[in-house]
């Protein structure tokens, strides 16, 4: 089976959890929306602004590690899902921190930029190194290490967790980060979930006022539509590199030769000797 019939095959066993990712997304991001408009005037209206953040964590926590679960072809007997989804936590608050360090790199690009400019002598500032040049080039770099880097390097780790908690299977981690093919794969994900929705809203909608918000809903809907769908490509793409690796020592089975077993039946083995040859005794 090629990559991309393991691929398809991935995706039409796990099309449940793909609606619910097109589904439930939508709907936890609707409740997300009212959740911020919900007054706190009295007490259980307070109440619920408290619980409600958690239990909408706890759900997107559980949808992704099934996911994640499904399209990795785990059976659930490693961890429980409570747990695998337990673990994505951790990976979702390391997301967090790493992308306000960029946050923070992004707010600093013009005056890096403007240091290495003074630094570069006065005909490469005119021509090469100009401000301009220096100031995109960080951006660029800022702009895959934020939507290539860090999402080929964490998405591993975490479908991992997902099905063996912190028992992580190391070596096949690695070998699928050293694959081009899940690099190349990011990359599109990356244009196409990210460069395009852009492109979308790059220009301002025209025509009337019931146009402009007709064109507004179809934009939107066709961002969330490719945002879910390259997110689901993307885990289902890590899941057939990830199924192609050589598995770990503890999950090969060995083949046993039948002989070596008991016969079915019986609960142990047992072997016929044949007995000493009288004859052969009395003649020595």
């Amino acid at each position: 089976m090629s990559l991309f019939e393991d691929l398809i095959a991935r995706l039409q066993r796990n099309r449940i959890w793909i609606a619910l990712q097109f589904g439930l997304t939508l709907g936890l991001l609707l409740v997300g929306l009212a959740w911020t408009r919900l007054p706190e005037k009295h007490v259980w209206q307070a109440v619920v602004s408290i619980v409600l953040p958690l239990f909408l964590l706890l759900c997107v926590l559980e949808l992704e590690a099934g996911t994640m679960r499904g399209l990795f072809d785990d059976d659930g007997k490693r961890v429980k899902l409570v747990w695998g989804a337990g673990t994505l936590l951790v990976w979702v608050a390391l997301y967090c921190a790493l992308w306000s360090m960029l946050d923070w790199c992004d707010d600093q690009i013009p005056l890096w930029a403007g240091y290495l400019n003074s630094k570069a002598s006065s005909g490469a500032r005119a021509t090469v190194f100009t401000f301009d040049h220096i100031e995109r080039w960080m951006q660029l770099a800022e702009w895959v290490l934020r939507w290539v880097v860090l999402p080929a390097k964490l998405i591993p780790w975490s479908a991992a967790s997902a099905q063996w908690g912190w028992r992580l299977p190391m070596r096949r981690i690695l070998r699928l980060l050293r694959n081009w093919r899940w690099w190349l794969g990011v990359v599109i994900a990356a244009l196409v979930g990210v460069v395009l929705p852009g492109v979308l809203f790059s220009h301002a909608p025209s025509g009337s006022v019931s146009a402009q918000v007709w064109k507004v809903v179809l934009k939107l809907i066709a961002v969330y539509l490719l945002a879910v769908g390259t997110w689901v490509l993307t885990l289902a793409w890590a899941a057939t590199l990830f199924g192609r690796e050589e598995r770990p020592c503890e999950e090969v089975l060995v083949a046993v030769p039948v002989i070596s077993g008991p016969p079915e039946g019986e609960l142990s083995a047992k072997a016929d000797v044949r007995p000493p040859d009288v004859s052969d005794e009395s003649s020595n």
